[in-house]
This record gives C-alpha cells, sequence and structure tokens, in this order.
C-alpha cells in the first residue's frame, strides 16, 4: 500500500502561552495531586510538509534553524541525535502504519519563533508531523490520539524532559483549561468566553522575545527532583501554580482582566521557586523595563529560563510597552489568540 501512496501534504500546529498551572503537568506531581494548566494558542505556528522523494533518498530538514539529514535507503536512522523529532515521528508511522517500510519522503518543516521560545514550539512541532501523516494516510486519530501520540514519541520513545501540556494545547488549540490525572488521564476543557471579554484580554496582551533562548530540560529536571525528593518549597510552588490556574479560568470568565493580571503575577512568584533556573539576569532586566513602562504583571512562558515573557497592561497602554522593549533589546510584538488546533492539507506541490 505504502510504496504507490503519493505524499504530498502540508500541515501546521499553533504555538501556546502558559497562561497559569505550566509545571503541575509534570510527573510525579499529577499523578499524586492532580495538574490544572490554563493555556491560549496564538497566532505563532509550527509547520510539517511531507512530500514523496524524487531521489529514492529520505531527506529529512528544518529550514528555519538550516539543519538537513539525508539518509540512504536501509541506513539506519539513528532518532537520537540530529532531527530526532523528525525520525522519530517518521519511525513510528512507518512501523504503525506503513508495514515497516521505510517509504522515501522529503520531510521538512519551519517554526515561527526561535528555538528555545517557551512556546511550546517542540511539541507543536511533533503534532504538525503527525498531522501531515494523519492528512497524507488518512489515518483515524482525532486531536486527543494525536496529542498523546505525539506526548509518547516526545517523553517516552525519546526520553526528553517536560510535561504534557504543550502537545495537548497544539493539537486542540484554544483557550483551555487542562487537567492531568493519574494513569496519564487528560481532560481538555474549552472555555467559552464573551467575545467583549476576550477582546479585552487581547487587546492587553504582549508577548516579547528575551533575546535568549534556553534548554528547558535542565529546569524542568530541577522541578522534577524536587519532587521526587518531596522538597517542601517546590511541592507548595507547584499547588500554587495549580491554584492559579482555577484562579485566572473564573477571572477571563467573569471578564476581570485586570484580575487576570493580578494572577499572572503571583503566578510568576510561585513559579520562581520551584528551580533556580526559572528567572535569570536577562529576564530580570527585561521585566524591569516592562513594568517601568506600565505593564500589569508578566511571566516566563513555559520552563523559564529565556525565552518568551508573556505581559499585560492597559490597552491603551501597549504600543508604548512594545516599544519600550524593542529599545530595550527586546522583539516584542502582540498576540492573537487562536481557536483552531492542529490541521493538515495537501498540497499540488511536487518533490
Amino acid at each position: 500500500m505504502s510504496s504507490h501512496k503519493v505524499f504530498n501534504v502540508r500541515a501546521r500546529a499553533p504555538l501556546r502561552l502558559g497562561l497559569a498551572g505550566g509545571g503541575t503537568d509534570l510527573s510525579p506531581y499529577c499523578n499524586q495531586y492532580g495538574g490544572a494548566v490554563l493555556n491560549a494558542t496564538i497566532d505563532r505556528f509550527a509547520y510539517a510538509h511531507v512530500f514523496s522523494s524524487t531521489n529514492g533518498k529520505l531527506i529529512f530538514r528544518a529550514r528555519d534553524v538550516g539543519q538537513e539529514e539525508e539518509i540512504e535507503p536501509g541506513q539506519d536512522l539513528q532518532i537520537h541525535q540530529g532531527l530526532m523529532l523528525h525520525k522519530a515521528v517518521y519511525q513510528h508511522v512507518m512501523k504503525a502504519y506503513c508495514d515497516g517500510e521505510n517509504v522515501p519522503l522529503t520531510v521538512s518543516t519551519t517554526i515561527d519563533v526561535p528555538a528555545g521560545s517557551g512556546l511550546g514550539a517542540s511539541s507543536a512541532l511533533v503534532v504538525a508531523l503527525i498531522e501531515a501523516f494523519v492528512n497524507a494516510l488518512q489515518l483515524p486519530l482525532g486531536p486527543y490520539d494525536v496529542a498523546r501520540l505525539a506526548f509518547k514519541i516526545e517523553r517516552h520513545d525519546l526520553k526528553l524532559a517536560g510535561g504534557r501540556q504543550d502537545q495537548y494545547a497544539a493539537a486542540f488549540g484554544g483557550l483551555n483549561f487542562m487537567e492531568f490525572l493519574a494513569e496519564d488521564r487528560v481532560i481538555v476543557n474549552p472555555l467559552r468566553i464573551r467575545r467583549d471579554f476576550l477582546n479585552e484580554f487581547e487587546s492587553s496582551l504582549v508577548i516579547c522575545f528575551t533575546g535568549q533562548s534556553r534548554r528547558s530540560d535542565t529546569i524542568i529536571k530541577e522541578q522534577v527532583s524536587g519532587l521526587k525528593t518531596l522538597n517542601a518549597e517546590t511541592i507548595a510552588g507547584m499547588h500554587a501554580l495549580k491554584q492559579d490556574a482555577t484562579e485566572m479560568k473564573l477571572a477571563l470568565l467573569s471578564g476581570d482582566v485586570r484580575g487576570v493580571a493580578d494572577i499572572l503575577g503571583h503566578s510568576w512568584l510561585a513559579k520562581k521557586k520551584t528551580a533556580a533556573g526559572v528567572s535569570n539576569e536577562k529576564v530580570e532586566e527585561i521585566y524591569d523595563v516592562a513594568m517601568k513602562a506600565d505593564a500589569w504583571a508578566g511571566k516566563v512562558s513555559g520552563a523559564g529560563g529565556g525565552g518568551f515573557l508573556m505581559l499585560m497592561t492597559d490597552p491603551e497602554n501597549r504600543y508604548r510597552l512594545i516599544s519600550a522593549l524593542n529599545a530595550a533589546g527586546g522583539l516584542a510584538d502582540s498576540a492573537k489568540v487562536t481557536f483552531d488546533g492542529a490541521e493538515g492539507w495537501t498540497t499540488s506541490r511536487n518533490g
């Protein structure tokens, strides 16, 4: 079946802002206490492009970082080095759906933001890759299936440190309150927020790249270590983050945008208690610039240590805040909440 299949597909999956509760989706915390995360996908994406090969070779490419690997027929994929995400998704799909045959393809990706952004880009990339194959092979996989498979590939097959929220955000899209329970059970609750409340929230939002990419796995390993050793400060910090997710959900649903900002501020303080590397000099420097330019509050999106800061301010002050951050060496811009999850489509492109 697979050798006669012509692949001509693209897919995209949205990146996300971790509004509150990030970290409570980590094991062993969520297995023992249950985690809760509030996140929103935004108008930044990871893209995957899968095309039949014209030369019989298997090519993996990440255009945004200028990496490419060419695999000869019969050559071992070595999924734990190089373009690991590309190769691990490809290997799973070939084994599960193509009778183990390594179909010669070009698998190419790009992401709208720098690596290590804290916007869940790696998981969104995996979700986009899976969605491309779902579209090409017409696989009966819904968003829960795609998210679970992305989690399995990243956390089990590749042994990459991290939580669970990113895969589900990318697969479902939208503004979601997610619950992470024992035995890998996940419940995604889409929030139905009044349009005027959503407009006010979105108009107050600023995202700013700190200029520093970061390796989230170091911070996550420290958080997991604190949880495994029952470190009281780490666990108390996680409890506070989970409570913030519930309170922020209620504030958003009632249109209390200033209340959302206040919770964002508490959440940042609680998050800094979960691991030493969550903040650093550069992050604090940009945060100080934001507060002096009348930001209400902010926090790092994702594990921390760099990447993107998300900030909130009075909508009338947003342009001034963005200008101040850019003048200080950040890369600041507005962001729109998006409501579509991962989607794939066929294209007429060949090769």
